[in-house]
């Protein structure tokens, strides 16, 4: 082991254990609240050749755990299984009163959610009323813990409150339990399959990746390598991904935008007909058309943040626009990357109305700004501090947006922006240790994300050279006090990063990766933050 990365392993805290975690250490399913009466009311929909519905969402967490749960329930002899999504320009998020006429026209008798749920008590009540049963899997927070259920599988309720799964993590508990309740109260191992759509979801709904998310994450890269899923397989290869040198990249960047875009631009079913096909040429087609569709969400999206005009009074940008529904947040998202601002991206649908979604970080809580809006002023609204939806009259716009700056501006807040600042883990003197040894090593501490990010270095260096490329990238040779040389990329590059002199001094926070160009390996950086410093070197 080398000596950074020892000292890497000391900074954060971590061991053995978490290098090298052991999937007999998950949490038993049964001590899960709700977990034994689901397996029970399943069991005897299974005896009784009943009709199941998987209720699902329209993301990839809930697509994963809707494919997730359909395999579960097959594997344990349901005869009669169907999944249900909600078209998110029609039907809105999760389980919702449209959805209960549909249920009923397919002589289902028992629902199951998967990643919605724990806030529709009145749906609920509804389908148990036309005799319909529902068990519901989630992992959002739930105000109040719907009684009309038969089950409720949500780790934020009971005493596993410290539990932070995705909804798929949820449906692979449930889906442990119904293999434990056919070999006699132990897996038999064959579960272990489904962790290639746990390790999709988990990264793309941003988890944090520690304790039971840390053991199913690391599993999961390793049964996603050599997943039997066509869908999965066709749609690694559209996104020009290898899935035996898999990162968390990967699946972030490239396979969920692709899995997103179905629901953001046309209906989940598209990638929910990918995951669950048994066919390699159907997978292709799918793939490939949501490979489109993930070209028109990017092109829209620049296209988009392209027009806004961001005021610098403004503390909390407010924009709107004629874009599409389902690119809103990311829209969102991206204004605060550029501008270090919470920011709401607004689109104006066909009867006049604004419906949009808000993006924030830091001390600055968007559920809470809504709650300050004047009564009358909102539509409708909610969400979390982070992320929040929120629709309004047209003619509310610049008092909405006055409201939301007010109440900012009434909370005194200083220094957001750090933040959104990276943080270094270590300190280097020079570039020595870092080696293709230390990027292996690196390596094992996949899958990054919330909780466990992707290590970050700080080194202050001589700039020996510093090119611009596409107008667009920053191509940086660093120098150490020894002679060593390393090749940096800023790519996407702030303008004001463009012009670095050679000869001039710099601190550059980085990660490192891996160069492979006709079969030679380099090891570089990949700049995260850039200051100039007043030496000449």
């Amino acid at each position: 082991m080398t000596d950074l990365f020892k000292q890497l392993l000391r900074q954060r805290g971590l061991d053995e254990s978490f290098l090298c975690p052991k999937y007999e250490n998950l949490f038993n399913p049964l001590e899960i609240k709700g977990v034994e009466a689901a397996v029970r009311r399943i069991r005897k929909a299974k005896e009784g050749g009943e009709k199941i519905i998987i209720y699902g969402d329209y993301d990839a967490d809930g697509i994963t755990s809707s494919t997730l749960l359909n395999d579960a329930l097959k594997s344990y002899g349901c005869k009669k299984v169907e999944i249900i999504l909600p078209n998110r320009f029609i039907d809105g998020y999760g389980l919702n009163m449209p959805a209960v006429e549909t249920i009923a026209k397919k002589n289902a008798t028992l629902v199951v959610t998967v990643d919605c749920g724990s806030g529709s008590e009145d749906v609920i009540a509804e389908l148990k009323r036309r005799g319909i049963d529902v068990i519901v899997t989630d992992h959002h927070e739930i105000p109040s813990v719907p009684k009309s259920a038969v089950a409720v599988i949500n780790p934020k309720q009971g005493d596993r409150d410290g539990i932070r799964m995705a909804g798929v993590g949820v449906a692979f508990t449930l889906a442990r339990a119904l293999n434990m309740d056919m070999n006699g109260g132990k897996c038999d191992g064959q579960e272990k399959w489904l962790l290639d759509l746990v390790v999709i979801g988990t990264i793309c709904d941003s988890m944090e990746l520690r304790e039971e998310n840390r053991i199913l994450t690391y599993f999961g890269m390793k049964v996603l390598e050599k997943t039997r899923r066509p869908g999965i397989k066709e749609l690694a290869r559209v996104a020009g991904v290898d899935l035996q040198k898999l990162n968390t990249h990967a699946i972030g960047f490239q396979l969920g935008p692709r899995i997103n875009a179905a629901g953001r631009m046309k209906s989940a079913d598209l990638a929910l007909d990918l995951m669950t096909s048994k066919s390699r040429s159907k997978a292709l087609l799918l793939a490939e058309e949501l490979d489109v569709l993930n070209g028109e969400r990017r092109e829209a999206q620049e296209k988009a943040v392209g027009e806004i005009e961001v005021s610098d009074k403004d503390a909390v940008i407010v924009a709107c626009g004629d874009w599409p529904e389902g690119i809103l947040g990311i829209i969102a998202g991206r204004l605060v990357e550029l501008y270090e601002k919470p920011a709401f991206a607004l689109t104006r649908l066909a009867d006049g109305r604004l419906k949009g979604s808000g993006r924030s970080f830091g001390d600055f809580s968007l559920a809470k700004a809504l709650q300050s809006c004047s009564d009358g002023l909102l539509l409708a609204g909610g969400g979390h501090a982070g992320a929040c939806g929120v629709s309004l009259e047209k003619e509310n716009l610049e008092k909405f947006r006055e409201e939301i700056n007010g109440y900012y501006k009434s909370l005194n807040l200083r220094d957001q922006e750090r933040f959104l600042r990276s943080k270094s883990d270590l300190k280097l003197p020079d570039l020595s240790g870092l080696t293709e040894g230390l990027f292996a090593e690196i390596s094992m501490l996949e899958p990054f994300g919330d909780g466990n990010a992707e290590p970050v270095f700080e080194f202050d260096g001589c700039v020996r050279s510093s090119r611009v490329l596409k107008d667009k990238h920053l191509s940086v040779m660093l120098r150490d006090k020894n002679g060593r040389e390393m090749k940096m990329m800023a790519f996407y590059a702030p303008e004001e990063w463009k012009n670095l002199e050679s000869n001039t001094r710099a601190r550059v926070q980085f990660a490192l990766t891996k160069n492979e160009w006709h079969g030679k390996v380099s090891i570089e950086g990949n700049i995260l933050s850039l200051e100039r410093l007043e030496e000449i070197c």
